[in-house]
């Protein structure tokens, strides 16, 4: 078995979603601070990071777009780790329920690589993306997908203020994985899928560590 890393790296003053402040990533204790409180030789560091949610590689939850759905403390870790999962290749800028069609999705994690992700850290990542079509995601939701996760921006179109591929999924209780990357390397089908993020209460989305066990 081997890990395949699917998710950005989170830096200090880094832009994930146009809009958004980017983390302040610091000391709390420095380690020349810390000295004085501890034996001689003896220091550690203690990082504070101050941030929106929706930073680098996170999940959605369904209380991200509804009031009365499940937070992220509420997300069984069956719906998030250790999911079969496949990939789909996406075709033009709307990705529809045709590219979904014929693939057995039901009980898994589908990631749909856009190619997007060679765009991160620049202008051009932060317009004109990749989404999702509302048929798409009502196919996903009939076929009892798991989980959906994209390298791209948004699942939707950000010209769409409905956003009625957030509503659709997150609607049905399947969390949504933004901004996946190295997509490319993972076969079609037959490997696993995690992106768990910290159990908070009264949170919709967080930064997860997604990776792919082969």
């Amino acid at each position: 078995m081997r890990f395949l890393d699917l998710s950005h790296t989170i830096e200090h003053g880094m832009t994930t979603y146009p809009g958004l402040p980017g983390p302040l990533v610091c000391d709390f204790l420095s380690r020349e601070a810390s000295r004085a409180r501890y034996a001689p030789g003896v220091e550690f560091q203690i990082g504070r990071i101050d941030m929106v949610a929706n930073t680098g590689t996170y999940v959605d939850a369904p209380f991200h777009r509804y009031g009365g759905g499940k937070d992220l403390a509420a997300l069984p870790l069956e719906s998030l780790a250790g999911l079969e999962a496949v990939v789909v290749r996406g075709g033009g800028r709307a990705v529809g329920a045709g590219a979904f069609r014929g693939r057995s999705l039901r009980g898994k994690a589908v990631l749909i690589r856009t190619g997007w992700d060679v765009h991160w850290g620049t202008a051009a990542y932060l317009q004109g993306n990749p989404f999702l079509t509302r048929e798409a995601a009502e196919l996903l939701v009939d076929q009892g997908a798991a989980l959906v996760g994209i390298d791209s921006l948004n699942i939707d179109d950000i010209e769409d203020f409905a956003r009625p591929v957030h509503s659709v999924l997150l609607g049905a209780d399947i969390p949504i994985v933004e901004h996946l990357c190295q997509l490319g390397p993972l076969p079609e089908e037959n490997f696993r899928f995690t992106a768990v993020p910290a159990k908070v209460v009264g949170f919709g989305s967080w930064p997860v560590r997604a990776f792919a066990e082969l």
